[in-house]
């Protein structure tokens, strides 16, 4: 896949100072984010490290380091960051992760300066990420989902330079429709219809990323065309491609929390049209910002129980029918969703311990 410009995720963690901020008396918190009893003392951040990595050394659950570190929807706002060097400390007596540097050994426990350390020039190249973060990158800046309504008003690709069928790099194209005074947009192909799998209606295109393109000229009357020069490909352009304005670099703080009200999602499809996934590939739920999901949202993974006829109730027919049994779903692995549209959203799947399919169930944490 080709490799798009970094995009920074800003990672955001509590100084010790505030580390009131997640309450303990909280019971349902206090389980939900148990710490593994083989958790070790101390963990030294090496580059290559994620934050749901390095949680899933102390944590049963990686997801929920924003609550041990003792975070606030206020502090997850400012950008701290953990570098390779650092070492996590486990607070055993506080049940809290700390963040800080040994200064001093005086035979005991090491002296720990209890503060993270803060960048604030730059977006700090070296930082860890919550997530994987090139595997994406791409996803992030691409029209993913493009609703009906912005497929009949999006201008189009009319002809290429010279009368040629595709273009490629530096080559003309020529375009019409409304621009709304943009400059810079990217290309993409109206793709596949993508279904809920349990009402079987429409809810988005996913569409096929092509390239950005940059106007050279506008046109001067409505009888002609614009002139746009093709800045970037992924794929070759042609005639009746549609053009949507290049979205702004997204800078997003990837802090994974359950949703606030109770979801129950599908599977939708697996990005590249494949039947299988596994850990760090991509897939869509039917569920978007109109149902509570939003970037960060942690979900789990089922996949539903057969249901079958209890052996033990005898062999009659009308025994049979009447002793069907469903058995418990099996939750199999996580889900970070990391990008969002009205309803659909693109998650990133984490551990898991089986193959995901389509119809398989994404929902809230229990």
């Amino acid at each position: 896949m080709k490799k798009f410009s970094t995009v920074a995720l800003v990672l955001a963690f509590a100084a010790a100072s505030h580390v009131h901020a997640a309450s303990d008396a909280d019971p349902a918190r206090s389980a939900r984010c148990a710490f593994l009893p083989n958790a070790p003392d101390q963990h030294k951040v090496v580059r290559g490290d994620t934050l749901w990595d390095i949680s899933g050394k102390f944590l049963q659950h990686p997801w929920c380091w924003p609550q041990v570190w003792g975070m606030n929807r206020e502090e997850i706002r400012n950008p701290h960051w953990i570098y390779p060097g650092q070492i996590v400390y486990f607070d055993r007596a506080a049940g809290r992760l700390r963040l800080g540097k040994p200064v001093g050994d005086k035979g005991g426990m090491p002296t720990v300066r209890l503060s993270p350390q803060v960048r604030t020039e730059g977006l700090g190249q070296q930082a860890i990420r919550s997530i994987p973060s090139q595997i994406i990158e791409p996803f992030l800046s691409q029209p993913l989902i493009v609703e009906e309504h912005e497929l009949q008003n999006a201008p189009r690709i009319i002809a290429a330079e010279e009368g040629r069928v595709n273009v490629g790099k530096d080559d003309r194209i020529y375009v019409r429709g409304d621009l709304q005074a943009g400059t810079a947009f990217q290309v993409f192909r109206p793709g596949s219809p993508l279904k809920d799998p349990i009402t079987q209606k429409i809810i988005g295109y996913e569409s096929a990323y092509l390239g950005s393109v940059k106007l050279q000229r506008a046109a001067r009357t409505n009888d002609e065309a614009h002139v746009f020069t093709v800045v970037s490909i992924k794929q070759e352009m042609g005639a009746n491609d549609r053009l949507l304005p290049m979205p702004p670099t997204p800078i997003i703080n990837y802090v994974p929390h359950p949703p606030e009200q109770p979801v129950d999602a599908s599977i939708v499809s697996i990005y590249g049209g494949v039947t299988h996934a596994g850990q760090n590939q991509i897939v869509t739920i039917n569920r978007g910002r109109n149902q509570g999901i939003d970037v960060g949202t942690v979900l789990e993974l089922y996949r539903y129980g057969p249901i079958i006829t209890d052996p033990t109730q005898g062999s009659s027919y009308w025994s049979r029918s009447a002793n069907r049994v469903k058995l418990p779903d099996q939750q199999y692995g996580n889900l970070f969703i990391f990008r969002v549209f009205n309803n659909i959203s693109y998650g990133l799947i984490m551990q898991v311990t089986d193959t995901v399919k389509v119809g398989d169930v994404a929902k809230s944490p229990e």
